[in-house]
């Protein structure tokens, strides 16, 4: 069932993206959630987020790696699932910064699934809902099984060939997850520049690119560079 469903998903190339974004929106179906992210992490340093199934869960896990907390850290370091029924209980001591922001997004639950194989890590599948709740017990062994989906595709990237224990990210995924990773930096950096939410500070960049008739990478990279600042709105 769980193949079926992936493989009804548009995938316009038929490439590594569009194939986990597909297992994303197959997640969503089969598990009830209102969203749901792969994010890889690996032993090279190889950080990012790089599938989603919509841009709310995008955001979600973008929040994760600008700040540095969040569920998909928590599962990946104890190489175990973190599920967590109720963001607003002991969530928002856990990660003081990240449950709050998620939580004003409407998420209320979300349930992070380590992607791994024997020693090996290669990410982490994120499950958000938005409503607050266990996982049914059919629900969890999907998870689980949309989680050893993406650890072959991940695999089969690498040509049949099993990564090093936390080796480096399947090939050609370092590019992709960089540019990523850049406007990630990006935003944490005009977050504090303005002193506002990780949300302002989208919002002023995507603000900036579409005034500036450019590209968010462009704008990233100017940025990153310190070519480019923004100034906090006067009170």
């Amino acid at each position: 069932m769980i193949r079926g469903l992936i493989a009804a998903q548009p995938a316009p190339t038929g490439g590594l993206v569009e194939h986990l974004s597909s297992v994303c929106r197959a997640a969503v179906q089969a598990l009830s959630a209102s969203g749901t992210g792969i994010s890889v992490l690996t032993g090279d340093g190889t950080r990012g987020v790089y599938a989603t199934s919509d841009p709310l869960s995008e955001r979600m896990e973008e929040l994760q790696f600008v700040l540095g907390e969040g569920p998909c850290f928590d599962a990946f370091d104890r190489r175990r699932p973190v599920l967590i029924t109720d963001l607003a209980g002991e969530a928002m001591t856990r990660w003081p910064v990240y449950a709050p922001e998620a939580y004003a997004n409407g998420v209320r639950a979300v349930f992070a699934f380590p992607l791994q194989i024997g020693a090996a890590r290669l990410g982490v599948l994120d499950v958000f809902r938005d409503r607050a709740g266990s996982l049914s017990g059919h629900h969890l062994a999907d998870a689980l099984c949309f989680a050893d989906v993406t650890v072959e595709a991940l695999l089969d990237r690498q040509k049949g060939n099993a990564a090093p224990p936390d080796g480096p990210a399947p090939d050609g995924m370092t590019d992709a997850i960089g540019n990523r990773a850049q406007l990630f930096q990006a935003q944490g950096m005009v977050m504090i520049q303005i002193r506002g939410s990780i949300t302002d500070a989208v919002a002023r960049i995507r603000a900036y690119a579409y005034a500036d008739n450019r590209s968010l990478g462009e704008v990233a990279r100017d940025i990153v560079a310190g070519d480019l600042r923004f100034e906090a709105d006067r009170p």
